[in-house]
């Protein structure tokens, strides 16, 4: 049975002296959620969350978050844009405990409601939080992972989902395609939060007010911190995120988005695992439509590939304004040399490509 609100008040005030509620409201569903939750505000206006784990899933999290939370100490979290939580106390309760954390204000950020503005500043929060020193991670013994680790696991993945025989055979050709290109493995493991989700990526006013959930901390692939952005078809928005993120990060790897939405595609796959694993045959059905909209949008969609081209496809106003300045100068030359007769080109354009 879910504990009430008065309940969870009462276990905070034993757990942090001195604490003075005056209303207490559920956060989330009482039958949902791996959590009892609850949102108390003190006399003296201060806001505070209270949780008990209902699960040893649950509670195994929350110790992952405790821990995390005390590697970034006060200097690190100076560093950061926005807010992160602080744990105030904690108190045992039926083999658990009940832990009261500082609030953090900001709202929820689905990614169907990003602006460009919010966008722009989600690309800054993550690459703060990958500009942190590998050190504070490292030293309390949490996990660091390399380009081999996420290389291998993204393999495990793809390799199993093909088991099953569900896998379109357009995206095994895709997913292995990119497993192969060595290219898009070349990366620099930083500090990454690991979980970064529309439910953990708080925001207000167009900007990133805080981050919850750092269970998963840990040094690893900076791509895992943006595949929540990024779908079977790449947004527009998402490529603003990382611009953005690559402003602040100049010597970050330019294949860190095509890893995002890879990583992206591959929880599908997940998906279709868990369903095969628990023998659900909703969620199997589930991720299989899943697959095959994936495959319609990237079929869709010829500039949405995973890899590393020889150079992006110009737009087709940036075609006609590097035209524009190719004729300028066939023209400038023709005049300089006192040719009057300029004789057009035969060639046809088909695709104008950057260097790389």
């Amino acid at each position: 049975m879910a504990r009430t609100p008065l309940t969870l008040a009462a276990l905070a005030t034993s757990a942090v002296a001195g604490l003075d509620v005056v209303a207490a409201s559920r956060i989330g569903s009482p039958r949902a959620g791996d959590f009892d939750t609850a949102l108390l505000s003190t006399r003296d206006e201060r806001w505070y969350v209270v949780r008990v784990p209902r699960t040893e899933a649950a509670e195994s999290r929350q110790s992952a978050d405790l821990l995390a939370l005390g590697a970034l100490t006060s200097g690190i979290r100076s560093r950061l844009p926005f807010e992160v939580t602080l744990p105030s106390g904690q108190a045992p309760i039926d083999g658990t405990r009940a832990v009261v954390y500082e609030f953090v204000g900001g709202a929820k950020t689905p990614v169907s409601a990003l602006t460009a503005d919010l966008a722009a500043s989600i690309g800054r929060a993550v690459a703060a939080i990958h500009s942190l020193p590998t050190s504070c991670v490292t030293e309390v013994g949490l996990p660091s992972l390399g380009p081999v680790h996420a290389h291998q696991t993204s393999g495990a993945i793809v390799g199993k989902a093909i088991e099953t025989g569900l896998l379109p055979a357009a995206l095994r050709e895709r997913w292995e395609a990119a497993l192969a290109d060595d290219r898009l493995w070349q990366f620099q493991p930083t500090v990454v939060n690991g979980d970064l989700s529309s439910e953990t990526v708080l925001s207000h006013a167009e900007q990133v007010t805080g981050v919850l959930g750092w269970h998963e901390l840990r040094v690893a692939d900076p791509a895992r911190d943006l595949a929540w952005l990024f779908s079977g078809r790449r947004s527009e928005l998402s490529e603003t995120v990382v611009a953005a993120y690559l402003q602040e990060r100049p010597a970050a790897d330019r294949q860190i988005g095509q890893r995002a939405s890879f990583y992206a595609e591959l929880e599908i796959a997940s998906w279709l695992l868990h369903g095969t694993q628990t023998r659900s045959t909703e969620i199997v059905d589930d991720a299989v439509q899943m697959l095959h909209g994936l495959v319609d949008d990237v079929q869709s969609s010829l500039g949405n590939q995973i890899g590393t081209p020889t150079g992006p496809v110009l737009a087709a106003h940036e075609v006609e304004e590097l035209l524009d300045m190719v004729e300028r100068d066939r023209v400038e030359q023709a005049r300089r040399s006192g040719s009057g007769d300029i004789a057009s080109s035969g060639s046809g354009v088909g695709r104008v490509e950057r260097a790389s």
